[in-house]
């Protein structure tokens, strides 16, 4: 099987328009999951960490100061994978960094730590491989799911 391209969609990315994006993208990733050929529990991981870093980018990105925001998602299916990026043109943020960061130290007492950041370590370890990118002005958010009985 060569490559199979999943044509992108396009949501706004304003805090009003939250629950009709994330519903977008949600089906987004349910279709490119079934014709990927995943099963339902990588459906439900690849769903779940989707969306979560999408809130994030709602949230935490845009904070409603980019009056056209926008959310980008789009995806590729290969002989073994299955590949969903999702892009914004919020301020940079590496989500693999945060979770390096002395802030988010899990071994830290639980009531002396900062807030936040579970997540993102929920979304990175319920995919098979995550990657961040920050090119020509966006983030890029990389997630990789191998796809059943390929190579």
């Amino acid at each position: 099987m060569s490559d199979q391209k999943i044509p992108a969609v396009v949501v706004s990315g304003r805090s009003a328009d939250m629950g009709e994006s994330l519903s977008a993208i949600r089906q987004f990733v349910s279709s490119a999951s079934q014709q990927a050929g995943l099963d339902k529990q990588a459906v439900y991981k690849l769903t779940l960490a989707v969306d979560e870093i999408a809130a994030n980018i709602f949230i935490y990105g845009y904070r409603d100061t980019v009056p056209d925001a926008k959310i980008g998602i789009a995806g590729q299916i290969s002989d073994g994978l299955l590949t969903v990026r999702l892009e914004d043109s919020a301020p940079a943020f590496d989500p693999v960094e945060h979770l390096k960061t002395a802030e988010f130290d899990l071994d830290v007492p639980i009531d002396e730590r900062i807030p936040g950041g579970l997540g993102i370590k929920l979304a990175i370890d319920n995919v098979d491989a995550f990657r961040y990118e920050y090119l020509d002005g966006r983030n890029c958010n990389i997630f990789m799911m191998k796809r059943p009985g390929k190579s």
